[in-house]
């Protein structure tokens, strides 16, 4: 097997390469006179755990360019969804805190138990475009109690992150220990039956530099379907060291999981609709369950060498275990309601992941210009075992109009020729960046990054490889901004992307990595001294693109030719005024499959054309006792979806209304109490399917009410 040698050209101009690895830095206002004596200022925040947001409004980030650039600055979109969003939401999920970003949307969600969203016309579960702080992981679910905000950047980022699909990455950041003591306990019922308690406490551990932060979570809460509990306890250490020059903070997290493994309903291809059966009616078994643990532990140190070098290194691991059970529809007569269902389990399933960077960032005046430099290189490995894989006999045995649950039970049948089912891959890259200011208007970005790859996958007793491959990538970009006043600006950006492709099934052909070519341009906005909005028209070609296929009882992998996306998109974030609060977005994507012998001209599942939220807030300060009343409400929706591969049938369009209210009381320990109304209107609503056939459609979530009641100390 050919062995292929990381090389690496000298980098000319005034992008300087060198070992590096980065997130948020401190910066210093610079002022640079360049060649003609123009003055150039710079300004960066201090402080990005404190300052990256403030109420709605997103302030700058560090997820587009590993370094603290404001938002203006930065030639691609990122969109925040804040702490104080999330709040007044009482978001739970990362599908409730990405409802208010533009063309995001759920995808594949492996019956309720995964992550998982398209971006601007791509995104599968478990692609690794879900990341925590910066680094990927392997966790099933990353929105948590200890979630700070979630950072979305669009568009291709493979120059600083690797192996990604073209339509973005979701950045979930979290809470960090504090030098100032404050916590607080919550308890939220919902009218589903159960709830969930949060602790969350922070402060300095006396006589040292040292802060801790913890944070827990259990929930105990009915599905609600007829059946089933959503269980976990979460809980999540963190300890900071603040030295002179230095910081570094470990983090950790645990979670135990039992949820409803649920593939949702039926649509009828006849009709083209859902099958005519209350919503709440599972096809399944109580014994449809995912039973599991993931772990993360994150390592992140500081360095600040002086005044205009940082060095930054960052570590983590991520692992989730877990088995299920399922009573799985693999057909469905339209003319009697019978299903044909087999049991199916995972059993001992282990997900393990190892990222790490370690970069440097220098902000230096260089023959005249100042310039933001940034080098590092970075490291992954990830695998995946999946032991025994149940496979059992199918069985008519159940009618969706007269359901009756009992009839068939687990099995332990084991399939040699599905279990053991292996992926490995490795990588190992190097990159550069360099952000260029040539006057106080106009900021050129430029990127490059080298990565050498290794995979393996297959399955089987005896073990049968699939993929065995090596290669290697040169990923670049170039970004161009010019800021038209202080608080407009414009912007140009292209990019690549690719990732490899490994089979664990049976597949046609060779699969070959991925590649993408990316186009955007746009305009970012700060407005009536409060608000942060950016329009984007993006225009992304992709070959190669991965798809699966139910052939038989077999799933099987394919590439199409060359799929395209393109679109537009507005999103809006901030103060309108010292009381009104608002977060809006509204997103157009056009993706379909332009070469394919098989889905020529096809549009990609799960993506809608048009997607829309908006959620208002006002604040009333002047309540008895100096007491504050929040309320607020909006809505997300998005347009008609195809649901297969081949457009078989689309599911519908909606639009989803929430409300809130919440009431601050000023005691010594202050006490507020919320109320929820989620879904407002009792709209029923299907939010993905699984691509592969018409026998699994999530549903949306009917009307819940959820009180909460949070005292702070």
């Amino acid at each position: 097997m050919a062995m292929f040698t990381p090389s690496f050209s000298g980098l000319k101009g005034r992008a300087l390469f060198s070992l590096l690895f980065a997130a948020p830095m401190i910066h210093a206002t610079d002022s640079v006179t360049t060649k003609d004596g123009e003055t150039i200022t710079v300004t960066a925040d201090a402080n990005t755990a404190t300052e990256a947001t403030d109420g709605y409004q997103p302030l700058s980030t560090s997820t587009a360019t590993l370094t603290d650039m404001p938002m203006l600055d930065i030639p691609q979109v990122v969109n925040t969804v804040s702490d104080q969003v999330l709040e007044n939401q009482n978001a739970t999920t990362l599908d409730e805190a990405l409802y208010n970003v533009s063309n995001v949307v759920q995808t594949n969600t492996l019956g309720g138990t995964q992550d998982a969203f398209v971006r601007r016309g791509f995104g599968a579960n478990r692609d690794g475009s879900i990341m925590t702080n910066g680094l990927r992981t392997v966790l099933p679910r990353s929105f948590n109690a200890a979630t700070e905000r979630v950072e979305v950047l669009k568009g291709p980022a493979s120059t600083l992150y690797g192996i990604l699909d073209p339509g973005g990455l979701i950045n979930v950041v979290t809470k960090r220990p504090e030098k100032t003591f404050h916590g607080s306990v919550s308890a939220t019922s919902s009218s589903f039956g159960g709830g969930t308690g949060q602790l969350d406490i922070t402060g300095p551990i006396e006589g040292t530099q040292l802060a801790y932060r913890l944070t827990g979570e259990v929930q105990d809460e009915d599905y609600w379907r007829n059946f089933g509990k959503e269980r976990s306890t979460f809980i999540a250490p963190s300890l900071t060291w603040f030295g002179d020059n230095a910081t570094v903070t470990m983090l950790y997290s645990h979670r135990d999981y039992k949820t409803p493994f649920d593939r949702g309903t039926i649509f009828d291809l006849t009709t083209k609709q859902p099958v005519n059966v209350d919503r709440k009616i599972r096809f399944d078994e109580p014994f449809n369950i995912t039973d599991g643990q993931s772990d993360l532990a994150q390592l992140n140190a500081e360095y600040h060498l002086n005044s205009q070098w940082t060095a930054r290194f960052d570590y983590s691991y991520s692992q989730d275990k877990y088995s299920d059970n399922q009573a799985r529809v693999t057909a469905y007569d339209a003319t009697t309601g019978t299903l044909t269902r087999r049991v199916d389990a995972t059993q001992g399933s282990t997900q393990r992941m190892h990222a790490t960077r370690a970069d440097l960032q220098g902000n230096v005046d260089i023959a005249g210009f100042y310039n933001e430099i940034l080098g590092g290189v970075s490291y992954e490995y990830y695998d995946l075992l999946r032991t025994d894989m149940i496979r059992c006999k199918k069985a008519k045995d159940f009618n969706i109009y007269n359901p009756v649950y009992g009839n068939t039970s687990k099995c332990t049948t084991v399939s040699a020729s599905d279990s053991d089912q292996t992926i490995k891959q490795e990588s190992y890259s190097a990159y550069a960046q360099d952000a260029l200011y040539l006057t106080d208007s106009w900021i050129a970005v430029a990127g490059i990054r080298y990565q050498y790859y290794t995979q393996y996958a297959g399955k089987g007793r005896p073990f049968n490889v699939n993929t065995d491959s090596r290669d290697e990538q040169w990923t670049p970009k170039l970004g161009l901004v010019y800021k038209l006043t202080p608080s407009v600006s414009l912007f140009a950006n292209y990019s690549q992307t690719f990732m490899p492709q490994s089979s664990i099934a049976s597949y046609i052909g060779d699969l070959p990595p991925e590649s993408s070519n990316a186009y955007e341009v746009g305009a970012k906005f700060e407005l009536f001294d409060g608000i942060t909005a950016d329009i984007a028209l993006f225009d992304i070609h992709k070959r190669n693109v991965l798809y699966t296929e139910s052939v038989g009882d077999e799933t099987i992998a394919k590439t199409a030719g060359r799929v395209r996306s393109r679109g537009v998109e507005v999103d809006l974030a901030g103060a309108l005024t010292e009381n009104i609060n608002i977060i809006a977005s509204y997103g157009y994507t056009d993706a379909k499959v332009l070469e394919d012998p098989d889905y020529a001209g096809k549009p990609l599942p799960n993506v809608p054309r048009h997607t829309g939220s908006l959620f208002l807030t006002y604040d009333i300060h002047n309540m008895p006792g100096n007491n504050t009343l929040t309320f607020g409400g909006g809505g997300h929706g998005v347009s008609r979806r195809s649901a297969t591969n081949g457009a078989d049938y689309y599911l519908p369009g909606y639009f989803v209304a929430d409300a809130f209210a919440a009431y601050k009381m000023k005691l010594q320990y202050p006490v507020t109490l919320q109320l929820n109304v989620k879904n407002l209107f009792d709209k029923t609503y299907y939010t993905s399917s699984i691509a592969t056939n018409n026998l699994g459609n999530q549903i949306g979530d009917p009307r819940e009410v959820q009180f909460t009641v949070k005292m702070e100390f």
